[in-house]
């Protein structure tokens, strides 16, 4: 890992976004190295567009500000690919973790993104569907980037889904997203 990775996530509002980058936060501190994990959004509703950003480091962060030049770009509704450009500030070498059953090449066309560029897809709406029924791609979408960034183990970020989501919910929901982010970090598929 270079000195400081940074992720910017594109989502809609109600699909778990902040959750998601809030939940790699937490696994990567765990993880002993130094994070951030913030929102950008206003007085959206759910379903409006909005980022989420962090920086892992194993050096203190000193910068405060959103990620301009992304190192990775998860993007959990691929509809926002047809409404904003989420390759804008890419640089050389960026990586895409998209969610959509579709081939990863059909997403590179769409992207307009250079050959340095890697992009992933995983079918992150029907695994959550698949595992506890509703259409909430944030905990497949993690289990993706993770086995694309290698940031922290499987069982590490399992543990700490375990965590942030035993506080909030039944253990019915818990188990169902648990085998959702294991089931995207094993699907996701590269082009």
């Amino acid at each position: 890992m270079s000195a400081t990775l940074e992720i910017r996530w594109h989502g809609r509002g109600g699909q778990g976004t902040v959750t998601a980058a809030k939940v790699l936060a937490d696994a990567c501190l765990s993880g002993g190295r130094h994070v951030q994990a913030f929102p950008e959004y206003g007085p959206e509703r759910a379903g409006a567009p909005l980022r989420a950003y962090n920086r892992v480091s194993s050096k203190e962060l000193r910068m405060h500000c959103p990620v301009m030049n992304p190192d990775v770009v998860t993007v959990v509704d691929a509809t926002l690919l047809d409404s904003i450009n989420v390759a804008e500030g890419a640089k050389e070498g960026t990586a895409f973790v998209v969610n959509s059953p579709r081939d990863p090449k059909e997403i590179r066309q769409k992207l307009k993104i250079g050959p340095s560029n890697k992009v992933y897809t995983v079918d992150a709406t029907r695994i959550a569907l698949d595992c506890f029924g509703r259409a909430m791609p944030n905990s497949p979408m993690l289990g993706a980037l993770c086995k694309v960034t290698g940031l922290v183990s499987l069982e590490n970020l399992l543990e700490d889904v375990r965590k942030s989501f035993g506080k909030k919910f039944a253990q019915k929901v818990i188990d169902g997203n648990l085998e959702a982010t294991r089931r995207g970090f094993e699907e996701v598929k590269e082009g």
